[in-house]
């Protein structure tokens, strides 16, 4: 190809990449994602605004504490696992470190003195695709109840942690999952019912899903192979994508009003 030619043949494309638009997003500002959740979440809780700032100083203080610093903006998910309280709450964090909730939803984090039942341990944990997701099978127990929920629902995966046993007081290591429960069960949520993994409302394991909201890591090309057996092919991304789960307990000696009064549609 003579120089003109390539000349040309460069401009041509060049100017087809100008002319091309760039891949779309499922929102255009992650606080859109507040309006997805009312509409799509059916369990909610409403924090009052003094509410959602403790629970946002308590997230920041926690990365702080943890040395982990100047992250992109994405999303967090913070679950206080305090048996006042049960509840999951889905932040966003702009570049500025400036955190704003998108939503909030009851839980069920792990119950005393049932044997092999853990309390949900405390702490900073990365959702990684070393850990790879898996998707319930619908399978029922011997009790007839599905304990990963409805068949296809997700199960979000941390890894092994350190947590302790409340049949024996003394510590052990449990799985980390994040999942939905039973549809029979989810009457229950609000208040710790599980063997140390964090149950969630089916709907809102559809949204972190459908959204991509903790999956990060699983979007890094190098874990894509891992990301196809697992993912939602129809998935909408956005540009925030986060990877962190924090739980904390914030130690109430009394339910809180917000906690008691769930918003089902």
């Amino acid at each position: 190809m003579s120089r003109p030619a390539l000349h040309f043949h460069f401009l041509l494309t060049l100017l087809i990449a100008l002319l091309t638009p760039a891949p779309g997003y499922a929102v255009e500002s992650a606080l859109e994602l507040r309006d997805i959740y009312t509409q799509n979440v059916d369990r909610r809780l409403a924090l009052p605004v003094v509410e959602e700032h403790y629970y946002a100083e308590l997230l920041a203080f926690k990365l702080q504490q943890a040395a982990i610093h100047n992250l992109p903006a994405q999303f967090i998910l913070m679950v206080d696992r305090s048996p006042h309280v049960q509840a999951a709450l889905l932040f966003w964090m702009a570049n500025d470190g400036h955190l704003e909730l998108i939503g909030a939803s009851p839980v069920s984090t792990g119950k005393e003195g049932g044997y092999e039942y853990f309390e949900t341990p405390q702490g900073i944990f990365e959702h990684s695709a070393v850990n790879p997701d898996f998707r319930a099978e619908g399978t029922k127990n011997i009790y007839g109840l599905q304990g990963y929920g409805n068949k296809g629902m997700r199960i979000f995966d941390f890894g092994w942690a350190k947590a302790r046993k409340t049949w024996e007081s003394e510590m052990g290591e449990m799985r980390l999952q994040l999942h939905s429960t039973d549809p029979k069960l989810e009457s229950k949520l609000g208040s710790a019912q599980s063997k140390g993994c964090i149950r969630i409302p089916a709907t809102l394991n559809k949204l972190l899903d459908h959204y991509a909201v903790l999956d990060a890591d699983y979007e890094q090309p190098q874990n894509k192979h891992k990301a196809l057996r697992v993912l939602d092919p129809e998935r909408e991304t956005t540009p925030w994508s986060g990877r962190y789960m924090i739980i904390v307990d914030s130690r109430r000696i009394t339910r809180p009003d917000w906690s008691t009064i769930q918003i089902v549609d």
